[in-house]
Formats: structure tokens, C-alpha cells, sequence
């Protein structure tokens, strides 16, 4: 009997019509299929658990053998409602920013937008699980996934990660992407990718679904608009860019 290959993928509502396409297509059989936090998979594919994931952007310089097996990722042009700094002040007076544990790229992106774009030098912190509770007077907190679309309304001030980006670099921007840490069948990829589309034709099926869960977030326009999943020529090159200002000039999360 074949070994299934081990696939893994975000467990954030950003990626649900991915799934949604992984379980009902005929890949589904070849796979095995695990849902985890964004630096989870990350650290299982670097460390070989996994043969595939949906993993940030940030690690590809780390996997010795990595291949993007598909033009699919998860990716905003602006505005991306998911992956936001928020606080009772405005950023210029926090003293202390905690990050969350949750994304590297999204963590690599705070430090370099902080330092570079905002220009502000709050103590970055490093966060542990409830952290959310010390996000207040003068902390503020970096949210994503489903965690931020739930929880960016009760603060008073809101920096979208991904409109800051925009702002700065005047690029779109890929948080993840789908990568392997080996040479992958090419008749298996083409029918993972065909997978992903399938998926995200039937993107309104998955909005209907998720919606009876996400009480106070317009779903539709999340994943309609906000999320971006093809990653053409454009977005390539805001993903090189990205990974070239990743460099040793970043600040210690402590």
C-alpha cells in the first residue's frame, strides 16, 4: 500500500475553501490531512513530519529542499482584516507590543513595518497562549487569523498589516504559500492544484458555511475580497522582495 502524503494546512477560515476542495475531490484518498497554527506547520515541515504544508513565506530560506508546488497562497492586496496591531493608544505611545506566537511572516512583518514604516520602537514581546488579556492601556497586541477578525473591534485603535505594507512598499503581499520539502509527482501536484481551485470555485458554498460561525465579520467580503489566492507574477515579486529585507537588521522579539 502507498504512503499517503502529509499534508498540512492552516486551521483559519482564510483557508477553508483550500480544504473544502482537498475533502471532496479525488487527492483526498492520497492524502493525509492535518490542521494546525501557521508556525506549527512550519516547524513540522522543517523538521521533516510533514511533506507539504501551507506554510509562511518567511521559512523558505530555511528548508534546504523547497518546492512551491502550486500558484495558490494566501495573499492581500491592502487591506487583509486578519493580521492587525491593536491597541487602547495609538502605536506612537505603546510601550510594549506583543506578538503573536502564532505566524512568523506575520511577526517578521510587524518588526520590519514598526521599525521601518511606523517608526516606533515599542518593546516587542514575544506571546504566549492568553496573551490577549494584557493587550490593554498601554500594551498593544498583534492578532491574526480568526482570533483578530473576533477581536479588533473592542480596541479603539486598529493597524491593518497588510494596508500598512501596501502603503509602504506599494506591493500586494503573500503570507503563505504551499511548499514541499521534496521533489513531489507531478501528476499528484497538478491534482492538488486542481484541488485549490475547486475550492475556491465553490468559495460561496464555504462563505455560506462559515458565516453561522462568524457572528459580527462579514464573511463574504473576508474571503470574497480581502484574501487573495492566486499568487501571479506580481505577487512573486512582492514575495522575493519581501524575503530580501529579512535579515539579521531585524529587532530581538524578547
Amino acid at each position: 500500500m502507498t504512503n499517503k502524503i502529509r499534508v498540512g494546512a492552516v486551521s483559519y477560515l482564510n483557508t477553508r475553501p483550500f480544504i473544502y476542495g482537498l475533502e471532496h475531490s479525488s487527492v483526498r484518498g492520497a492524502i493525509e490531512l492535518s490542521l494546525h497554527q501557521p508556525a506549527v506547520i512550519a516547524k513540522r515541515l522543517l523538521n521533516g513530519e510533514i511533506d507539504l504544508g501551507l506554510v509562511p513565506v518567511s521559512i523558505l530560506p530555511e528548508i534546504n529542499d523547497s518546492y512551491i508546488i502550486s500558484d495558490f497562497g494566501i495573499c492581500c492586496d491592502g487591506e487583509v482584516s486578519s493580521v492587525v496591531i491593536c491597541s487602547q493608544v495609538p502605536l506612537k505611545d505603546s510601550e510594549k507590543l506583543f506578538i503573536d506566537y502564532q505566524s512568523r511572516t506575520s511577526a517578521a512583518l510587524t518588526q520590519m513595518l514598526v521599525r521601518e514604516y511606523w517608526k516606533v520602537s515599542p518593546r516587542l514581546v514575544q506571546a504566549s497562549p492568553g496573551y490577549e488579556k494584557q493587550v490593554m492601556g498601554k500594551y498593544a497586541g498583534l492578532f491574526i487569523g480568526d482570533r483578530a477578525l473576533k477581536l479588533k473591534e473592542m480596541y479603539d485603535y486598529v493597524y491593518d498589516l497588510g494596508e500598512a505594507w501596501k502603503s509602504f512598499s506599494g506591493m500586494p503581499f503573500v503570507f503563505a504559500c504551499w511548499v514541499a520539502n521534496k521533489k513531489m509527482d507531478e501528476n499528484f501536484t497538478n491534482l492538488f492544484s486542481q484541488a485549490l481551485q475547486s475550492g475556491l470555485h465553490d468559495i460561496d458554498k464555504v462563505i455560506a458555511m462559515e458565516q453561522i460561525y462568524f457572528h459580527g465579520v462579514n464573511v463574504q467580503e473576508y474571503l470574497g475580497k480581502r484574501i487573495q489566492y492566486h499568487i501571479d507574477a506580481e505577487k512573486k515579486r512582492a514575495m522575493s522582495y519581501f524575503l530580501g529585507l529579512l535579515d539579521h537588521k531585524q529587532e530581538a522579539v524578547l
